[in-house]
């Protein structure tokens, strides 16, 4: 029997003989899409034409113009901010971004004229789970306040506020700066059906990506410029931008009703009517309620009076409310 030292390797072309390596061939950088001529648009919109593919593109934030160069006559700021917490009374704004639009009274949208950043540094360190979300750390904000006087200048001659969950946003926003307080608000989430001009949720997210969009989210500035983009593009059958259903929702009276000492066996029946409870720990009345419009307001009164009290001349505590005080804390 041979040693394995006396075998010849199988793989060899014959024992003892080892080919001459060749010189390895230099491979030619390939080209660019720009060197090729590649035009990324059209590429995209065949892609489209071909119904199997949706295409998303990068959200790019409008050029700023100086105000006086817009032909619109109206102005808005969008705000978003990123906190500590959901808390307004504890927790505290880490970052607030606004962008102020042009528009006109049927709801168009014109330019933008102004765009703020600012972060700053909370009392407490900034917990995990936000920083998680957000990507803003201890570090990024430490020593840094809001320049107030700037964002004021920016917000003060707006004749409407819009974010996308005022009821989250309007009381961080009048804490921080007085400003806010005297202003029209308008709610982008329920304020527009989202729903009825084929939009799967109302999430900003779902909304960009639905609108043919991607963005980096979770930064304020940057949320505030893709709110603007789905706002102001076609949509529906009308072909309408979103943002002229939000601006006439703006401009409607609504009531807050407070079924107040309604029987408890009723709950439910409250509940399922769209109620909800307030426990009074906000200053506002121990008590079921609901926010209607106007022109609804006799209607429910019936309701309460037939289903719920079983007495005619029942007065429910009600509340007229306008822009200027919808989502106040």
């Amino acid at each position: 029997m041979k040693t394995s030292s006396a075998q010849a390797d199988l793989f060899d072309d014959a024992p003892g003989y080892r080919e001459t390596p060749r010189p390895a061939l230099r491979k030619r950088p390939a080209a660019t899409p720009q060197q090729a001529g590649w035009d990324d648009e059209e590429a995209a919109q065949r892609l489209e034409r071909s119904g199997r593919f949706r295409i998303l593109r990068k959200l790019a934030p409008r050029t700023v113009i100086p105000r006086a160069e817009s032909a619109f006559p109206n102005l808005a700021v969008l705000v978003d901010m990123e906190t500590t917490g959901l808390n307004h009374a504890k927790d505290e704004i880490i970052e607030i971004g606004a962008v102020a639009f042009t528009y006109d009274d049927d709801g168009a949208i014109g330019d933008v004229v102004g765009v703020f950043s600012g972060l700053r540094q909370p009392f407490e360190p900034i917990p995990a789970e936000i920083t998680r979300l957000t990507g803003i750390t201890d570090e990024m904000v430490a020593g840094l306040e809001i320049d107030l006087s700037a964002l004021d200048a920016l917000v003060e001659p707006a004749d409407l506020i819009i974010a996308h969950n005022a009821a989250f946003d309007r009381p961080f926003c009048e804490k921080l700066s007085p400003t806010f307080a005297a202003k029209a608000w308008a709610c982008s989430v329920k304020e527009i059906s989202w729903a009825d001009l084929g939009f799967e949720g109302n999430k900003l997210g779902y909304l960009v990506g639905q609108s043919g969009l991607f963005h980096e989210g979770h930064r304020a500035t940057d949320d505030c410029h893709a709110l603007l983009e789905v706002l102001a593009r076609p949509v529906g059958d009308d072909g309408a931008p979103p943002f002229a259903a939000l601006l006439r929702c703006s401009q409607l009276s609504r009531v807050r009703i407070y079924a107040e000492n309604a029987p408890f066996d009723m709950k439910d029946h409250l509940k399922s009517r769209g109620y909800r409870w307030s426990d009074g720990s906000d200053g506002k009345p121990r008590a079921w309620w609901i926010e209607i419009d106007e022109d609804l307001r006799e209607e429910e009164f019936r309701y309460l009076r037939t289903e719920i009290y079983c007495w005619e001349d029942a007065e429910p505590l009600t509340l007229h409310l306008t822009a200027l005080d919808r989502y106040r804390a």
